[in-house]
């Protein structure tokens, strides 16, 4: 098997997409309340001990086979007045949320459900329970993924559109993207743009997510203390955002909210005080994901092409084994490398097979750089270049040559060869008829040593401009 490497930190890549947020908004703020009080770990619930991640206890750990009861008092806050308190201020505000609602804890909230629904807000899917899903075995997973969509389902009168596991496995993204039955996931927190990836034969959309921006930090260490903390932080962050939308490159800032935790009055007060400032804007867009998702669809729709890393050894080599001119063993070497979605670029791939010439012996390097044909010599003349060698020197209107010129190069071309063994090579592209006259004048002259190495550097060069014919 080759060896792969699953990670991607491309992504979008160095010139990321226009977001063109609706109305030409210049920022995309994204605000989900989790609603988790009565899906987490308690014994009620079947599970083997009490809850202990995201409280006001300092410290807590598991109480196994007990009930907390200082714990459940904290979550039943959530539901009680802190839903309530979040639900005023945002129906009164007019800003729609998405609601990250765990099924087992909606099944015990229909009062909270029936405001959700009323409000617009959309209720987005956070699994079967609120427990970690780390150690879970795959089939067991799955089927309470399958539980989860089947129940929020019953209670709230449709299946959710999207999804967030939080405390997640391995196998939570690809398996919810598997069901086939959502248009938004968001177990990633790896950009401040939605993307698209490919589960089998279906494009994914995923939105990101965020655990910084998120009053999760007043529950854990280092984290806020005080409601005007929280504040700073998220006011910092929109200013970032909302001037990089100014000069064209729109960003989406998710911010995460806890009924328990944000509800509180000290806390919430530096959300009240974000609001008024985010609201005092122009150009602020406050969508539900599933507007993000919808948006998404219609301005990004998905773009499949054949990845590199994804192709048999044999479709790799054939694609690209002339990218270094009659050379298809720098591919083949290269297919052996760790390749992963970074290298499904130009630029990525360009890497990968420049190693592999780099690494050669010099005998190899100088055995690609005799596989060069002479600019305008007698192969061009009789068309027997290759097409990349055709089109590269079309380019530069060598195949339209005087007489006169066509004497020049050969000339040239031979007192080069003379002098280091080896064809003239430069990237044709970047150049015209005459800054390559100057360069030939300029070059034959030099050391051999010295020409080989920049032979080297434009076979490279030329690779990589053949590559940018291919890929993104």
């Amino acid at each position: 098997m080759p060896n792969r490497y699953p990670r991607d930190f491309r992504g979008h890549g160095p010139d990321a997409p226009d977001a063109q947020w609706p109305g030409g908004a210049k920022i995309a703020v994204s605000i989900v309340l989790n609603y988790e009080e009565g899906g987490e770990n308690n014994l009620l619930h079947g599970d083997a001990g009490s809850e202990a991640f995201l409280s006001d206890i300092a410290g807590a750990a598991p109480w196994p086979g007990q009930r907390h009861w200082n714990m459940e008092s904290i979550y039943d806050y959530g539901a009680r007045a802190g839903f309530w308190r979040l639900h005023r201020l945002f129906t009164g505000r007019g800003i729609p949320v998405t609601i990250y609602g765990v099924a087992t804890a909606l099944a015990r909230a229909p009062e909270q459900v029936a405001a959700m629904k009323a409000a617009g807000w959309e209720i987005a899917s956070h699994g079967l329970k609120w427990v970690e899903h780390r150690d879970m075995p795959e089939t067991e997973e799955r089927a309470q993924i399958a539980e989860a969509i089947r129940l929020h389902t019953e209670v709230v009168g449709e299946p959710p559109r999207g999804w967030y596991t939080g405390r997640c496995s391995m196998n939570t993204v690809r398996l919810t993207a598997e069901t086939g039955q959502l248009d938004w996931i968001s177990d990633t927190y790896d950009d401040d743009l939605p993307y698209w990836i490919e589960a089998g034969d279906r494009d994914q959309l995923v939105i990101p997510y965020t655990l910084e921006a998120n009053d999760m930090r007043f529950a854990t260490a280092p984290g806020y203390i005080t409601g005007e903390q929280f504040y700073q932080y998220l006011k910092d962050s929109f200013d970032v955002l909302y001037a990089e939308g100014q000069a064209g490159a729109a960003k989406m800032f998710s911010i995460g909210l806890h009924c328990r935790l944000i509800g509180r009055p000290g806390k919430i007060a530096g959300l009240m005080r974000f609001l008024d400032y985010a609201q005092s804007h122009e150009g602020v867009w406050f969508p539900r994901r599933i507007d993000i998702a919808d948006h998404w669809q219609k301005t990004h729709p998905p773009k499949r092409f054949d990845r590199p890393s994804q192709m048999p050894r044999d479709v790799f080599v054939a694609r690209f084994g002339s990218i270094f001119e009659h050379s298809p063993w720098i591919a083949d070497r290269a297919f052996d490398l760790e390749l992963g979605p970074a290298h499904d670029s130009a630029t990525g791939l360009h890497n990968a097979l420049a190693r592999m010439f780099r690494s050669a012996t010099a005998d190899e390097r100088m055995a690609v750089l005799r596989a060069h044909p002479d600019l305008a010599g007698k192969l061009a003349a009789a068309k027997r270049l290759t097409a990349e060698s055709t089109a590269e020197q079309a380019s530069a209107a060598l195949d339209a040559l005087t007489d006169d010129e066509r004497a020049t190069f050969e000339r040239l071309n031979a007192e080069y060869v003379a002098k280091h063994g080896f064809p003239f090579i430069i990237a044709v592209r970047d150049h015209t008829k005459d800054s390559i006259l100057a360069a030939f004048h300029t070059r034959i002259g030099n050391a051999t040593e010295t020409e080989f190495a920049t032979a080297c550097a434009q076979v490279e060069r030329i690779a990589a401009l053949r590559l940018k014919d291919l890929l993104p």
